[in-house]
């Protein structure tokens, strides 16, 4: 009974399983294969070949550098402090000293003139030559624009009497040289002048006779507010 058994499992054994325990037939060699090396030498004429072709060149890459130690700051160039102006000679002839800026024997008996210690005559004088001052330059500056001598020259004289008045010195000496001037006279030298040669005198004169008024008026001013006592009402 077990050999009847045996016989009908083997009988009914499936043909693909029979199939599948027999062994595989080898597979053709794959094309990759055919890549083989081939053991055999080069020719001579594909050696020279490739001897003579150039190669290829290589693209050049971006490659970092090596890292550089940065450089010291270059210290700027100090900047030259500037240099102190010098007055030239002009400005050092422009120059004024308040002592010669006012008589103050001519100032004294101006003030003795006064009846209090209020200084009200002598400051009402003081103050009608700041306006008639500050006027006169003005003309003067038209009159020298539009080269007007005898104007200048006529000025010159007004301005030259109102100072000594006052005792302001400086002023007047300039003043009355711009009077000569004006004229068409140089008395220092007792020469005339060109209507050129006046006004080259005569504009530089300007500036010093302002410089010299205005060192006498605030030194005026400053005196009356020192000295001067307010009126009573």
């Amino acid at each position: 009974m077990s050999q009847t058994k045996t016989a009908v499992a083997e009988h009914l054994k499936s043909p693909e399983r029979e199939l599948s325990a027999k062994p595989r037939s080898p597979s053709p060699p794959s094309a990759s294969d055919s890549r083989a090396p081939s053991l055999a030498p080069p020719s001579p004429r594909s050696a020279a070949a490739r001897l003579a072709s150039p190669r290829a060149e290589s693209v050049p890459r971006a490659t970092p550098g090596p890292e550089k130690t940065p450089a010291p700051p270059t210290p700027a160039p100090a900047t030259p402090a500037p240099a102190e102006s010098q007055p030239d000679a002009a400005d050092e002839e422009e120059e004024v000293s308040t002592e010669d800026i006012i008589n103050l024997d001519t100032f004294n008996q101006i003030l003795d003139l006064d009846e209090d210690e209020t200084h009200d005559f002598s400051l009402g004088m003081a103050e009608a030559y700041f306006t008639q001052a500050s006027t006169t330059f003005v003309d003067m500056d038209k009159a020298f624009e539009g080269k007007d001598l005898a104007k200048l020259s006529a000025l010159g004289h007004f301005l030259k009497g109102s100072s000594a008045a006052l005792g302001v010195s400086a002023v007047q000496a300039s003043c009355e040289h711009i009077q000569h001037y004006g004229a068409l006279r140089d008395e220092e030298h007792g020469t005339d002048l060109t209507e050129q040669d006046a006004l080259a005198k005569i504009g530089p004169l300007l500036k010093r006779v302002k410089r010299e008024y205005a060192v006498a008026e605030r030194w005026l001013k400053e005196w009356y507010k020192e000295h001067a006592s307010p009126a009573e009402v």
